[in-house]
């Protein structure tokens, strides 16, 4: 009897052992992708701050905006295959590594190129750990645990957009721009020891090698188009002689893919289909529009008097729109089907990014002028987001599925880089300002796109989910 007690209670620490490691397995991987989600947001207002601290004019803001997010866009496939390859926990680690040593650059950077390149480890590191994160949830957690983790690491990264802007204004006022980047140090510290104790770690052995062929002409197509329209928005003399290079390199793209088949980083197959092509034409401008409404209303507010903090809490209703109606949303569109979602919701909000028109150049009143327009533009994208998400993976076989959630994100980071290149021709004073003429302009530019991309959502024709 005794024997059968000690084995009991073997096997009961046991049990303990390994919910202990399947907790820090969590806790690493939602701290380590909550510092890459705010690094995303946090720089909206920030970025007057650098601006005046390093003398940046447009490009260099444009630049430390795109800087992040071109590597995180072309290597974020490239990251989730690496760490199926090469170990999970490996890339995890690495990714967070070069996520932390770059966010210490940022802070200490000099010179606004100092910035821009640590910007770029940033980006890349993201585009590791971002993917490895979700790798490790699906492979050391299964069934219901499985979902309840995931579900733990999307509400943690809602949190970490959301509070992102206001704890980052606030170190803005308080302390200063450096201190944003510095910020996310020690969360990286503490998700790295979890890493290493808590994760199993693993790979999948018949994973195909990552693209890094197709990764390397992405980045170099992405970078020269970007680099051309933002040299060319913000005064460069030659900036549109860099486009056909990145035009060439797209093609080139295309073509690697192509012959790649089902091993490419991102299988054409995916675009036979009219309905995931018009999902894709939604996904790019609906995420333009919101990106560029995004790092031009706290620039307005901040250059109107408002304080870092207060400009990034002006940003906080559409989180929380978003954060309380998406599951109520997710069952409507499955009972309706998603295409009068996808149809409504953009052009919701670009009624919302249209009335932002009413807001004046100076004593900008929260309640009046910013939260009518903030809340449409949350109402609208609740209507969207849920959907898209079910109809992109509706749109595919069940084979595709990863490939498609992965270039559908990838497709609207890049309709947020277009937009960001494109601000040159709103910013003035050298970038550090805006003119309520121009902004004005971008929010009724904006809310056209995105009724432009609600019509594309009603021509997807999405299957209604079974």
């Amino acid at each position: 009897m005794a024997g059968a007690g000690a084995t009991g209670e073997k096997s009961s620490d046991a049990i303990d052992a390994v919910r202990t490691k399947k907790a820090l397995a969590l806790w690493a991987t939602v701290l380590g992708s909550s510092v890459a989600m705010i690094d995303m947001t946090v720089i909206n207002v920030a970025l007057p701050a650098i601006a005046r601290g390093l003398g940046a004019d447009a490009a260099g803001v444009q630049w430390t905006v795109n800087a992040f997010m071109l590597p995180l866009s072309a290597l974020v496939l490239i990251g989730g295959a690496l760490a199926d390859a090469a170990g999970r926990k490996r890339i995890f680690l690495i990714g967070l590594a070069l996520f932390t040593l770059a966010s210490i650059g940022c802070a200490i950077s000099p010179t606004l190129g100092w910035l821009i390149t640590a910007r770029v480890g940033q980006g890349i590191g993201a585009a590791l750990l971002s993917p490895a994160s979700l790798a490790i949830l699906g492979a050391d957690f299964e069934g219901e645990e499985r979902a309840r983790a995931i579900g733990t690491w999307a509400a943690a990264s809602a949190i970490a957009v959301a509070g992102g802007p206001i704890l980052g204004g606030w170190l803005v006022d308080a302390f200063g721009w450096r201190w944003v980047f510095a910020l996310v140090v020690p969360p990286a510290a503490v998700a790295s020891a979890l890493a290493v104790t808590g994760i199993k770690g693993g790979r999948d052995p018949e994973a195909p090698a990552p693209d890094w062929i197709g990764g390397a002409l992405a980045t170099i197509g992405l970078g020269l188009l970007i680099w051309g329209l933002t040299l060319a928005t913000s005064g460069g003399k030659h900036g549109l002689a860099y486009i056909p290079g990145g035009l060439i390199a797209t093609v080139m793209f295309l073509w690697w893919e192509r012959r790649q088949g089902d091993r490419a980083m991102v299988p054409l197959a995916l675009f036979g289909t009219a309905c995931f092509s018009a999902l894709t034409v939604l996904t790019f401008l609906l995420y333009a529009a919101l990106s560029g409404v995004l790092l031009l209303l706290p620039y307005l507010l901040i250059s109107t008097g408002w304080l870092a903090s207060s400009a990034g809490a002006a940003l906080l209703p559409l989180p929380v729109i978003m954060g309380a109606g998406s599951r109520f949303v997710g069952g409507l569109s499955e009972r309706i089907g998603p295409r009068w979602m996808l149809a409504a919701g953009p052009v919701v909000a670009g009624l919302g990014f249209a009335l932002m028109w009413t807001i004046p150049g100076r004593q900008i009143d929260f309640i009046t002028h910013v939260l009518p327009a903030m809340a449409l533009v949350g109402i609208g994208m609740t209507m969207a987001v849920a959907p898209l998400t079910t109809a992109v993976i509706a749109a595919v076989d069940r084979h595709h599925a990863g490939a498609a959630s992965g270039v559908n994100s990838a497709t609207a980071r890049i309709g947020g880089m277009v937009a960001v290149s494109l601000l040159g021709l709103v910013l003035t004073g050298g970038g550090s300002g805006v003119s309520i003429e121009a902004f004005h302009a971008a929010a009724l530019a904006a809310g056209g796109i995105a009724v432009i991309a609600g019509i594309a959502g009603w021509f997807s024709n999405p299957r209604k989910p079974a």
